[in-house]
């Protein structure tokens, strides 16, 4: 018995050794990889070399750290940074070795304001005299809005296009937990404050119809005027295919004028050599953003000021923080830095939360206000800057957003998973001792409390009444202003520039630009925070939770991921600024 646990136990050992040496050689290779292949990539750009633009992938608002490590191990499909794909997109403005632009945009995993801010850029690139080319076997409705900036578009004759108009979802649960025992307590604050509208009842709330309407409304709005004015179609007639779906196949969707070609992908790629002048039989010499990227030197030594651009991405938790986790350790430390950093002359926020935990938010905060009393903060808001994301931003000196951002959502809720009712029907009791009648505070297995209850309700009060008094203060509105826009309820950019809760629309890079005429510096060099080294130990680390949390969404139906959600179950940080609701607009 001794021999097989020892033998078990070394085969295991040996297997954890092997292992961890395959990783540490792999990393190895990617380095002396990538070395050489950048050293490749900056030698030149061929005469006549076009940007093939493959939005068919994860986009984060920065490159991942690990990206290296991922593309060499196999772990994931490259995710392309927002930062380099727009970055890439100037360059190539500028390299007069790039004709053109070739755009592919079948499914672009991007949240509406990063795709607006891409088309952005591809306008301003077509605006120099160059040309866009979009080609896709299918076209989702966000995939053509991004298209239709290009001055050709051309579709497989087995494709579709996606042109129907906005939706949004909500799935209700209140029956479901009747019926199994397993439910959410909540308490909360604000008639909008939908986040946990779906446990309450089994029907969506008039406040929260309103909300979606006008946001879906305002959204749509934007993405029809842009398309009318590319395309050459009156809004009317735009509203009309929409309604009526006339453009889901592609030939009518070549007579509604929303495309101009029905071909496959070679002879798209004979129309742009015939464009360029390149012989029929050559290949077309297709430079990636990475490419291009590595291809100029970004940096100017010779130049001192500088503008840091910090990236809070992901839910806002209380702790370290990561990549995708907005912690107020990691915040706090950087803010200090660059406050202190005599050649740092501001400071750009690029917010994309939901939000999260209101005590970590509010600390945040805190460090903002103290680097604003040492040089100029900006927000740039991307897809999503709410609740307790703007609860952050609400102290700038400037706001930023898109007109497709979503943010607003000033109101506070805690909910906590509550299985009593199941535990009793399979047979489990809890029993508790006490020495005061309030000792247990909050047990999954038990009804909420009286006092629990009464204690949790007057500290979401009293966050919602200290958030509100932050944007009062931040916003210069008086607290019956933010009342009146306040309860929980979301806004586009579009609307939250009517409102007072931003003050500009603009992308990352006009907020770069506010920050620089603010700071009053012509010249300068972007430095990106926070500063994170990809150690093999945090890959590790970070790699097996991600692991875990595929297992665990591949397994488990929609309520249960909810219930188990880190976003709203937080160890004790139960009182949350968050998103209103899961919204997802198709």
């Amino acid at each position: 018995m001794n021999f097989g646990r020892s033998f078990l136990a070394a085969l295991l050992g040996s297997l954890t050794s092997f292992l961890i040496f395959f990783i540490f050689l792999m990393i190895i290779i990617s380095g002396v990889a990538s070395i050489a292949s950048l050293e490749n990539q900056i030698s030149f750009i061929k005469d006549d070399s076009i940007l093939k633009l493959d939005l068919n992938k994860p986009v984060n608002e920065r490159n991942s750290m690990y990206q290296e490590f991922e593309s060499v191990l196999g772990l994931d499909e490259e995710i392309l940074g927002l930062n380099n794909i727009i970055k890439s997109i100037k360059i190539a403005k500028e390299n007069e070795k790039i004709k053109g632009i070739e755009l592919k945009c079948d499914f672009p995993l991007t949240g509406w304001a990063q795709t607006r801010t891409i088309r952005e850029a591809l306008k301003d690139f077509k605006n120099s005299g160059k040309f866009i080319y979009a080609y896709s076997d299918v076209f989702t409705q966000k995939g053509y809005y991004l298209a239709s900036i290009a001055d050709t578009i051309g579709i497989n004759p087995e494709g579709t296009i996606e042109f129907k108009g906005l939706s949004s979802e909500v799935l209700y649960y209140k029956d479901f937990q009747d019926e199994y025992g397993i439910k959410m307590e909540v308490i909360r604050h604000g008639k909008y404050k939908s986040a946990v509208e779906p446990y309450l009842q089994n029907k969506m709330s008039s406040e929260n119809r309103e909300q979606i309407k006008e946001l879906l409304g305002s959204i749509w709005e934007t993405i029809s005027n842009e398309i009318s004015e590319s395309r050459g179609i009156n809004d009317l007639k735009i509203n009309q295919i929409a309604e009526n779906l006339e453009a889901n196949t592609p030939n009518k969707a070549l007579s509604s004028n929303l495309i101009d070609l029905i071909i496959y992908e070679d002879q798209m790629d004979s129309i742009i050599k015939k464009s360029i002048n390149l012989e029929y039989e050559k290949d077309l010499n297709k430079v990636s953003i990475k490419k291009l990227i590595a291809s100029q030197n970004n940096y100017n030594n010779q130049i001192k000021d500088r503008i840091a651009v910090v990236y809070a991405t992901g839910t806002i938790l209380y702790g370290e923080g990561s990549e995708n986790i907005i912690g107020q350790n990691v915040f706090v430390n950087t803010f200090k830095k660059i406050s202190n950093d005599d050649w740092i002359k501001a400071i750009v926020l690029r917010i994309d939360s939901p939000g999260g935990v209101a005590l970590t938010s509010d600390i945040i905060l805190r460090s903002l206000q103290l680097a604003k009393s040492k040089k100029p903060v900006i927000v740039s808001m991307g897809n999503i800057a709410a609740s307790g994301g703007y609860y952050i931003a609400s102290g700038a000196d400037k706001i930023y957003a898109d007109p497709l951002s979503i943010t607003g959502s000033i109101g506070v809720f805690a909910s906590l998973p509550n299985i009593s009712g199941f535990a009793k029907n399979i047979g489990l009791n809890s029993e508790q001792v006490s020495t005061h009648k309030n000792s247990i505070g909050y047990s999954i297995y038990e009804p909420l409390q009286p006092g629990f209850i009464k204690s949790t309700r007057e500290n979401i009060e009293k966050v919602y009444e200290s958030f509100k008094s932050k944007v009062s203060e931040g916003r210069n509105l008086s607290l019956d202003e933010v009342e009146s826009i306040a309860q929980g309820r979301v806004w586009s950019g579009k609307q939250a520039l009517k409102i007072g809760l931003i003050d500009s629309l603009g992308d990352l890079n006009t907020a770069i630009k506010g920050a620089a005429k603010i700071a009053e510096i012509e010249e300068f060099n972007i430095v990106e925070y926070p500063k994170r080294k990809a150690s093999f130990e945090s890959f590790i680390q970070d790699f097996s939770i991600l692991l875990r949390e595929n297992q665990i969404e591949s397994q488990v139906p929609e309520f249960i991921k909810i219930l188990t959600d880190k976003r709203k179950n937080i160890s004790n940080q139960n009182i949350q600024a968050l998103l209103p609701f899961e919204i997802k607009i198709y």
